[in-house]
């Protein structure tokens, strides 16, 4: 009888000593790629699909207007509402909206902003004309209806 044992060996386990480098370089690089939110969306929006597309060229120079029935209906009541920038804005107040966001681009385009409506597919024409009127009066020609399309290969 012996008075020392042999104790059996354990493989070796993998190595973990990188593991939080690669945690780490893995967060800032999401960190780095991910793009917020720029509005909080105040209406409801179900857009509409759409048949032909056509991608933009400089998306710098697009303002978004939000046509809808507002998310919180005990404040803001049921009947569709405009959204621009994070504010519920009564239709008067869309010129003066207009020429706030056209005097925030560089001066060389400023005539080529574009005004986005994404429009819930269950608002009526009045609202989305009224709009469309004060946008004319804005002298903002150049109008995009945003909607959900297929692309057809």
């Amino acid at each position: 009888m012996s008075k020392f044992k042999k104790k059996k060996m354990a493989d070796p386990g993998i190595s973990t000593a990188s593991l939080p480098d690669i945690v780490f370089m893995l967060l800032f690089f999401f960190m780095v790629t991910t793009v917020l939110r720029e509005q909080e969306i105040l209406v409801e929006q179900k857009i509409p699909s759409a048949t032909q597309l056509q991608k933009l060229q400089k998306k710098t120079l697009i303002s978004y207007i939000f046509i809808g029935k507002p998310k919180n209906t005990a404040l803001y009541g049921t009947e569709p509402r405009v959204q621009a920038n994070d504010a519920l804005l009564q239709t008067p107040e869309i010129v003066q909206w207009v020429n706030q966001e056209r005097d925030m681009l560089p001066e060389s385009d400023r005539g080529g902003i574009t005004i986005s409506m994404k429009v819930d597919r269950d608002v009526k024409m009045g609202p989305i004309s009224d709009v469309q009127n004060e946008l004319r009066e804005a002298d903002a020609r150049r109008i995009l209806y945003a909607s959900i399309g297929k692309v057809q290969k």
